[in-house]
């Protein structure tokens, strides 16, 4: 069905009063899952983070690439293992992670916000010593616990109005790159930052009651409320770290965390620019 102008003028009028209470202040969006696989889709978020920059938001793009890895090291044909959700990191996996997130997966986003009229410059980890870390457990081999967030370059590049586009992997004082957890660095670089807001673009609704029933969305959820919503099994899984990583994020002075579905179009307008909002919103008590 067609928009009218009428419809138009009501979704601008709308946004207006989230325009300007974001105007000049950060965002970080971490960025990953279906919504970057899907080259529809990824055209769309894209469009989004450059509309949101074009406003005067201060955007700051983190990504991951699991999916891509796999897939490079299934073509050399080296076997992806996992422990507990994380990937199994000897030397030569973790220059395959620096390569594939670092190179092909950063830069292909770049290319995509810039041809939509967006600065953007493409950053990893080891760039400005912005992820500092250290080997998390030894039987993951190049998995990274992060010590310390330097966000310098972070704050260079906002200011000359790029969008810095960051790709999680990490170094240590000798050069050794690690794989970083893409939801761990963006909390942490959010924290860093003082930003007013985190988001999260995954490959569900938001915390549901019912998982098998997208009606049953928790919009809003207290810090307070997240260890209760554990025990009763709701936040579960592989969502608990997620949720984990708002709490930190909340716990580092961020304002608000929002858990979205990146499979929707325009999700990330949806849930910054619009009263309803799409997804689950952290915030402190």
């Amino acid at each position: 069905m067609a928009i009218t102008n009428a419809q138009r003028a009501q979704v601008l009028g709308e946004a207006l009063p989230y325009i300007q209470n974001y105007s000049n202040k950060t965002v970080v969006i971490k960025y990953g899952g279906n919504a970057m696989i899907n080259e529809e889709l990824k055209d769309a978020v894209m469009g989004d983070v450059a509309l949101l920059s074009q406003i005067g938001i201060k955007v700051v793009l983190v990504h991951g690439g699991g999916p891509e890895i796999t897939d490079m090291l299934g073509k050399i044909g080296k076997e992806s293992k996992f422990v507990n959700g994380l990937r199994v990191t000897d030397k030569e996996t973790a220059d395959i992670v620096q390569m594939v997130l670092a190179g092909k997966v950063n830069k292909s986003l770049v290319a995509h916000l810039q041809s939509k009229g967006c600065k953007a410059v493409g950053i990893c980890g080891a760039d400005g010593y912005l992820i500092k870390s250290e080997m998390k457990d030894e039987q993951l081999g190049f998995v990274g616990e992060i010590t310390e967030v330097n966000t310098d370059v972070i704050n260079d590049l906002l200011s000359l109005g790029y969008v810095p586009v960051v790709s999680t992997t990490g170094v240590d004082g000798e050069g050794n790159v690690y794989n970083i957890n893409a939801d761990t660095a963006a909390a942490k670089i959010a924290g860093e930052l003082c930003a007013e807001s985190l988001v999260s673009m995954t490959d569900i609704d938001g915390i549901l009651r019912d998982k098998n029933d997208p009606s049953t969305l928790i919009p809003k959820v207290l810090v307070s409320e997240i260890s209760e919503l554990v025990n009763d099994g709701i936040i579960s899984g592989g969502m608990i770290p997620k949720v984990d990583c708002c709490r930190e994020a909340i716990r580092r002075g961020v304002k608000k965390v929002f858990i979205i579905d990146g499979r929707v179009p325009h999700s990330l307008l949806l849930e910054i620019l619009t009263d309803e909002g799409i997804g689950t919103m952290f915030v402190q008590n």
